[in-house]
């Protein structure tokens, strides 16, 4: 198998405000628009992508048909502290403050009007005993 895209779709009650929500705070903007689906592309990089879907429409199955749960997005950036400022001001929640883990991130986390959470990232060095689980070829090399 050959996968040529990936992106993930949000399953919601409310299309338009999740749209809009992605597209007021993270850079997104819509490729596609309608009433029950709408497809987002990040404005900086067209490989990466996420789509907002009605809940409740009939392309779904019914026992599928509910909207998203248990989810987080990692968006890994360049300068999470310039993001965590703006989120703030944004007035977003934040459930996770700002912080270096042990494990190498820089992170926080933040939820979208669903429910979902999103932590914004940046790959920091990790601490000698994180580092010796790492493949050496995915080991964060620093910021």
């Amino acid at each position: 198998m050959r996968i040529t895209s990936f992106y993930p779709v949000i399953l919601t009650r409310d299309v338009a405000g999740t749209a809009a929500f992605y597209q007021a705070h993270f850079g997104f903007r819509p490729l596609f628009t309608s009433d029950w689906y709408v497809h987002l592309q990040f404005g900086e990089d067209a490989a990466v992508n996420l789509a907002v879907l009605d809940s409740q429409h009939d392309t779904i199955p019914e026992g599928g048909r509910t909207p998203a749960s248990g989810l987080i997005l990692n968006f890994e950036v360049e300068d999470p502290d310039a993001i965590y400022r703006e989120i703030k001001a944004a007035e977003l929640p934040i459930l996770v403050p700002l912080r270096d883990e042990p494990f190498g991130q820089r992170h926080f986390i933040t939820a979208d009007p669903n429910g979902v959470l999103i932590d914004i990232i940046k790959p920091i060095p990790p601490n000698a005993e994180f580092a010796a689980q790492y493949e050496a070829a995915a080991l964060p090399c620093g910021g």
